[in-house]
């Protein structure tokens, strides 16, 4: 779905690990090359690295190695993740890892980021749950540190490393944009003093005005430019045409620059059907 007014939208993409049924590179890249030709601005996918029941009854493809490979074969939508644990990560790897997908894909990468949640993930990578919130913004920090220059020395509580130079960097200056998930005053913190866009997962519109202040008063806080940090969320994506219009209406109006529609099917043409009915049923109406 093309931007209307300010606000671009994308999907999520079908990066469930099915076995002989998950959706191959041939099969995404010819879905999103039609996304791409529907305007449609990006394409997320989930990161779990274990399976995560109830919330999900299946788990996914490991995202950045799946969004460099359809980096190769998309042309101009955006890839990114919503959201990527990113405590799970070393920063000096992640640096590399990341800087190299925005490399590949012409500089088309976002960056969406969260704690995580799932407590057997953190225990089988050793990284204690109860430290993922502290750890997400050190690695922010180191990581873009080591994005902006050369010889970055970094002294944190769970990070230290002494000039240290990573290469590539990222295409996208001074970085990708980094959005930051999560519902809290931490996370509003982390979204203000560290985040180029809070990502708001679930978030009905008329939820967003207080917690997109508060996210405001931290950037104030922080020494930033408060309009600096953008709004951006996720959503279940409505079958009625009418419904599906009045929300998007109203994230727009909301001040939101981005909605990442989340898609549910169980083939890789049902998911293309979807997209190919928005474009004809909602986008008239919001143009």
């Amino acid at each position: 779905m093309p931007s209307t007014g300010n606000i671009k939208f994308g999907l999520r993409l079908p990066s469930f690990a099915l076995g002989a049924r998950t959706a191959t590179l041939l099969e995404m890249g010819a879905y999103l090359r039609r996304a791409e030709d529907l305007g449609f601005d990006c394409a997320v996918s989930i990161d779990h690295l274990l399976l995560t029941p109830p919330a999900y009854s299946c788990t996914w493809l490991e995202p950045v190695a799946l969004l460099s490979a359809l980096a190769g074969v998309t042309r101009t939508i955006r890839l990114g993740t919503m959201v990527l644990v990113l405590p799970l990560r070393n920063p000096a790897y992640f640096a590399k890892e990341w800087a190299t997908l925005d490399l590949l894909s012409g500089g088309r990468s976002i960056l969406g980021v969260g704690v995580g949640w799932h407590e057997e993930e953190f225990a089988l990578m050793g990284v204690p749950h109860k430290e993922r919130g502290r750890r997400m913004d050190e690695m922010l920090e180191a990581v873009t540190a080591l994005w902006a220059g050369d010889d970055v020395s970094y002294d944190g509580k769970y990070y230290k490393f002494r000039n240290l130079t990573i290469d590539p960097k990222p295409v996208q200056k001074p970085h990708p944009p980094i959005w930051t998930g999560g519902d809290g005053e931490a996370a509003f913190r982390r979204a203000g003093s560290l985040g180029d866009a809070w990502h708001a997962a679930y978030n009905r519109p008329e939820q967003l005005a207080d917690k997109y202040a508060r996210i405001q008063a931290h950037a104030r806080e922080a020494g930033r430019d408060p309009q600096s940090v953008g709004l951006t969320v996720r959503t279940s994506a409505p079958t009625d045409a009418p419904q599906a219009i009045e929300r998007l209406r109203a994230y727009a109006d909301a001040g939101v620059s981005h909605v990442a529609l989340e898609l549910w099917a169980n083939s890789i043409d049902n998911f293309r059907a979807i997209v190919e009915r928005y474009a004809r049923e909602v986008r008239p109406a919001l143009s």
